[in-house]
């Protein structure tokens, strides 16, 4: 049986308002080069697999980064920890750390290994101490669309394809956008459930891109979230696969973190 939710989207934006913090990216070249944490590792969320950050991985080793891209296996939380803990403990040195989505709990949780020295998060869940992505969603404020989720079929959960443009990649060419529909990994209802321990924001400096025409995580929940962690934030428009339509300002806002002097 899965855990009855205790919290919601209304609970996190209650008590922390709508406000948000726009913070424009610093320039890099302000940033000793000592500073920089030259691992990224990008960690992917539900419905969809790591390829989509290829674009990203692209612009980033451009640069000069180490990048890593974690292959979560989204069956259960522990199993999405522990996939990305190993490819964080393979780096040589400290680790940015970036999720998207879903992606967002697992590096809340991973986050705490002690390499990971700054955490990014892209359109994603932000989520304390004892809260799931299910808690998180329950009671959507007015207004917010609702994911087209299908019910659950042994235990994963997917998305209607014939919705799955319009409410995850709005912005993405419609071509691609088929290809993700059809392409989708099952998301495991474990993983929907699966509870932060300790939040790794609490103690390491993060950083936030809001997408502001996203469809699958409220915008206003997004600025609640990033506000609580304290989060350096930038927004910008687009869909929920920003890191697929708009790449450059996903790199720039990962880029910013790993130079950042915190």
């Amino acid at each position: 049986m899965q855990p009855k939710p205790v919290s919601s989207w209304r609970t996190v934006l209650g008590v922390l308002g709508f406000a948000s913090l726009a913070i424009g990216a610093t320039s890099p070249s302000t940033a000793a080069a000592a500073d920089r944490v030259n691992n990224v590792v990008l960690v992917h969320g539900g419905f969809v697999d790591g390829g989509g950050w290829e674009s990203v991985y692209k612009l980033l080793k451009a640069k000069g980064f180490n990048v890593s891209i974690v292959q979560n296996p989204t069956t259960s939380l522990a199993a999405d920890v522990a996939a990305t803990k190993a490819v964080v403990d393979a780096q040589d040195g400290p680790v940015t750390l970036v999720g998207h989505s879903y992606g967002g709990v697992v590096i809340t949780e991973a986050g705490n290994d002690p390499k990971v020295s700054r955490l990014v998060y892209i359109a994603a869940f932000a989520p304390d101490q004892g809260e799931s992505v299910q808690k998180l969603i329950a009671n959507p404020p007015p207004g917010a669309s609702a994911p087209p989720i299908l019910p659950p079929v042994n235990g994963f959960l997917m998305l209607d394809k014939t919705k799955f443009a319009a409410a995850f990649a709005g912005d993405v060419k419609a071509e691609r956008a088929s290809f993700l529909a059809n392409a989708q990994v099952p998301w495991g209802v474990d993983a929907l459930a699966g509870e932060v321990t300790l939040a790794a924001w609490r103690a390491k400096p993060s950083w936030y891109l809001v997408t502001k025409d996203d469809k699958m995580i409220p915008p206003d929940a997004q600025r609640a979230m990033s506000k609580r962690a304290g989060a350096t934030v930038v927004e910008t428009r687009g869909s929920h696969a920003v890191y697929e339509s708009k790449p450059a300002a996903v790199a720039a806002l990962i880029e910013q973190a790993a130079n950042s002097k915190n």
